[in-house]
């Protein structure tokens, strides 16, 4: 059964629970949800080996140059991320945030081998996905309607990471602050090589509307912007390729996908980020992810959300798997 379009965009529409005030204490953050977008699996990035070792990364920043962490090769296709998202200010935004570390952790590798029996043949590469750039429904001071996290915030998720041989995701919700100099703040984390990107369109206001009361978008020359962005890093630093993560839950959310360029620098990931029903899930899938293909494909479920409305339920791996394309990032909110 196919559910009419306002029906779906009615269900998925994210939920902003922001706070505004100051520095460690303003990053109780807000939730959200996305959405997304591929074809098939071939892998159109080049393995980038690199010649730096381990410990060697020049972020200008010691604590994080100590960090030992350090991937050589392209993780897609030969690996399916699995990311758990939110923020470790926030119990609602996500699982990320909603236990303490070790219990979070715990959690982590025990879904992940649920993962790993529905698909063998496949290796896991854990992953913790930080919503870093946080939209917010007051405008602040230079009228961003955002929240950059904290170095210690940030630090603590990467240390996190780099324990557990986790890749970590930095998130950005722009709000009507410009992309550039959103990704510019991040830019010294991105230099480690266990470190991506995530941006969501949700929360980027192109319309001037306060984030939370309408869904946001991004055109082509914005995620090429930050396909390019993430590229030079990877070229100026001698990093393996970046993932670069997309959330996507409507048609208008991502505008002429069609003109999105792919970059052997920069493995491309459409994921579907809403909440709802499976046969909602599955619908928005197909409409969004396979009718509108980009490069990889991600999917999103949700420990509570998914639960919201009666009869309701959250998607087996078996069930993710058997989407087509198959799912090559999966994210637990």
């Amino acid at each position: 059964m196919r559910l009419p379009l306002a029906a779906l965009s009615l269900l998925l529409l994210g939920h902003l629970s922001i706070s505004c005030t100051s520095t460690e204490s303003k990053e109780k953050t807000s939730a959200t949800t996305g959405d997304s977008t591929k074809t098939d699996e071939k892998d159109t990035t080049a393995a980038r080996p690199t010649t730096r070792p381990a410990g060697s990364v020049s972020t200008g920043d010691s604590t994080l140059d100590s960090l030992t962490y350090a991937p050589t090769e392209a993780i897609l296709p030969k690996k399916r991320i699995f990311a758990y998202y939110g923020n470790p200010h926030s119990k609602k935004m996500g699982i990320l945030g909603k236990y303490p570390k070790e219990e979070m952790l715990q959690r982590l590798d025990q879904e992940i081998k649920n993962w790993q029996k529905a698909d063998p043949a496949t290796p896991i590469q854990p992953a913790l996905h930080l919503v870093a750039i946080s939209a917010q429904g007051a405008p602040g001071k230079d009228g961003g309607y955002r929240l950059r996290m904290s170095d210690k915030t940030i630090k603590k998720v990467i240390k996190w990471g780099n324990e557990h041989n986790a890749i970590v995701f930095l998130d950005i919700q722009r709000g009507h602050a410009p992309l550039g100099p959103e990704m510019k703040y991040l830019e010294k984390y991105l230099k480690l090589p266990f470190v991506h990107l995530g941006i969501d369109p949700e929360f980027s206001m192109v319309t001037g509307a306060r984030p939370g009361t309408k869904i946001g978008s991004y055109d082509a020359a914005d995620v090429n912007q930050a396909v390019n962005f993430l590229s030079n890093v990877v070229k100026e630093n001698n990093l393996p390729p970046k993932v670069l993560v997309v959330h996507r839950f409507t048609q208008g959310m991502i505008k002429n996908y069609k003109n999105i360029k792919l970059n052997p620098n920069v493995q491309i990931v459409m994921d579907m980020d809403g909440w709802g029903p499976p046969v909602l899930k599955k619908d928005s899938y197909h409409d969004y992810i396979q009718k509108e293909p980009v490069q990889y494909t991600g999917f999103k479920l949700f420990y509570d959300n998914d639960f919201r409305k009666p009869g309701s339920r959250i998607m087996t791996p078996a069930e993710v798997l058997a989407l087509d394309p198959k799912p090559m990032y999966i994210q637990y909110q």
